[in-house]
């Protein structure tokens, strides 16, 4: 019974952040009209609940907005694939290091992948003589991020942004 009549009452904080004490709702309820604001259960779990007289749609508003804030500010980066083969010629491999090099710059992982078909599982040296190709000619502005491994008819490698 004791505890029934606590939780009708409530902490009311008001418009300006100032503390008025503790007061049964109906008492916040009557403020927060006087003020033509909304009363708004701040901290439910305490004893007694937090209620703070404020304008509930700005509120949503701020919060809206500050999780906006929050996700302008997050990093995001995505993996691009570049395929090549054992046998792929000095200028083809050229403009796929030109495709890493653009990746890279705008902040995104890249996955060089070495594609095996038919008898050239054979020439898996080929294929890591091409991947250390491309850890030379990109050094100055990529990092390797995971090791070259082969994983069925392909090898694997992830470069990051230095």
């Amino acid at each position: 019974m004791n505890r029934d009549i606590k939780a009708r009452e409530v902490r009311l904080i008001g418009p300006e952040g100032n503390q008025l004490g503790i007061v049964p709702i109906q008492a916040a309820l009557a403020s927060a009209e006087e003020f033509g604001l909304d009363l708004v259960e701040i901290s439910p779990t305490a004893t007694p609940p937090v209620c703070k007289i404020m304008n509930y749609g700005r509120f949503k508003y701020q919060q809206t907005k500050k999780q906006q804030e929050a996700k302008k500010k997050q990093a995001t980066f995505q993996v691009k694939e570049i395929k090549v083969r054992p046998k792929t010629d000095k200028h083809d491999l050229e403009i796929k290091l030109g495709h890493i090099r653009k990746f890279i710059e705008k902040k995104n992982k890249v996955k060089v992948t070495v594609v095996f078909r038919g008898r050239e599982i054979t020439l898996t040296g080929m294929g890591h003589a091409v991947l250390e190709q491309i850890i030379e000619h990109t050094k100055e502005f990529a990092v390797v991020e995971q090791q070259s491994k082969m994983e069925g008819r392909t090898m694997n490698m992830v470069l990051a942004p230095r």
